[in-house]
């Protein structure tokens, strides 16, 4: 990979330029952690970000660069490099709206930060929320970014991962990774989408991840029931028994170190308390609610099962906020500093399935 000496090389997709994602960046840049950990490169469009720098009132300077990204030797707070993406067009869109042509430049900035980094020029990627309402209004169906990702790298086994690092959860030395079997569906769906296959699959994911990724030798793994109560017995479902129990048994079977399925009101909270490591969700609200509530501003989506390192912030475009100078930018700050953490790892360039 394109590795600096000592500072890996991060491509931060701007998202939807309407949404809050320029804000972000350009209040994320101001923080000496960013350059203290890689060198950071924007993919977005110049203009939007030097909007950006007018809305927070900071003095930076937007640094245009072609193809040569490698030539970004250094990362400054008073400079942005941006590689261009988008279209004008887009800056013709009002904040806070659902856009085609928003959605357009937001895939192509992420279409170009997975090429290059599948081709070593970039040694992680970060993006900003895009909004998929724009995203499909520009022809382009994917329920996100996590789905989207797959299919450009061409992997049937993958999950999004939301990770607490260790400094929100003192308990958890190597950090929280709650990771879904089910993500964007109905919840009328989940059902049928559960199986007992997945929930492997999905605790081998996290298991690598977290022992390559986050240097842990043998993650602990708390499985969620997907009923109340873990089903009490059959009372109130019985898919504790027949799906999610034989899942655990196999994957014990092959050596990994797993609880469940546990009572999902109460497994995060041991989790925090520093029983597990990690955390299996059966769908996405199911662990996203818990781990949100822990530390919102905090949490780093991160992708498993893909050749490259991505992780994003764990929170949308907020259109209702768009524009206003208010947006909070620590999400971003973290995911920064989660990518560059696992691009240092030698151990794992790649968090891909077992």
């Amino acid at each position: 990979m394109a590795m600096h000496p000592s500072k890996p090389l991060l491509a931060v997709t701007m998202g939807d330029a309407a949404g809050i994602g320029p804000e972000v960046i350009v209040k994320a840049w101001r923080e000496p952690q960013v350059h203290a950990c890689c060198r950071p490169l924007v993919l977005g469009h110049p203009e939007v970000l030097r909007r950006a720098i007018c809305l927070v009132g900071t003095d930076m300077h937007v640094l245009e660069v072609d193809t040569g990204v490698g030539n970004v030797t250094a990362s400054s707070r008073d400079t942005i490099p941006c590689l261009p993406c988008g279209q004008d067009d887009l800056l013709l869109v009002p904040p806070g709206t659902n856009d085609a042509r928003t959605g357009h430049a937001a895939y192509q900035a992420v279409m170009r930060a997975v090429q290059g980094a599948r081709q070593g020029e970039f040694d992680a990627l970060v993006t900003c929320p895009l909004s998929k309402a724009a995203l499909h209004a520009a022809g382009h169906h994917y329920p996100g970014h996590t789905e989207l990702l797959a299919e450009c790298c061409r992997v049937q086994d993958f999950a999004m991962m939301l990770y607490l690092p260790a400094d929100e959860v003192p308990a958890c030395r190597h950090g929280l990774g709650v990771v879904h079997v089910t993500l964007h569906m109905a919840l009328r769906d989940v059902f049928s989408g559960l199986t007992t296959a997945s929930i492997q699959a999905k605790c081998h994911l996290i298991h690598q991840t977290m022992k390559a990724g986050f240097g842990l030798e043998t993650p602990r793994i708390g499985v969620c029931a997907l009923n109340p109560h873990a089903g009490e017995e059959g009372l109130f479902g019985d898919e504790e028994e027949r799906i999610i129990a034989p899942a655990v048994r196999k994957v014990r079977q092959q050596g990994l170190q797993v609880t469940g399925p546990e009572p999902a009101d109460t497994l995060l909270v041991r989790a925090r308390g520093g029983e597990f490591d990690a955390v299996v969700a059966m769908y996405h609200d199911q662990g996203h609610i818990a781990l949100k509530l822990l530390g919102m501003h905090r949490a780093v989506n991160v992708t498993l099962g893909l050749p490259v390192i991505r992780t994003s912030v764990a929170h949308g475009t907020a259109f209702d906020r768009a524009w206003q100078g208010t947006a909070e930018a620590s999400g971003l700050v973290a995911a920064i500093r989660v990518a560059a953490e696992l691009a240092g790892r030698p151990t794992s360039p790649k968090l891909s399935a077992v």
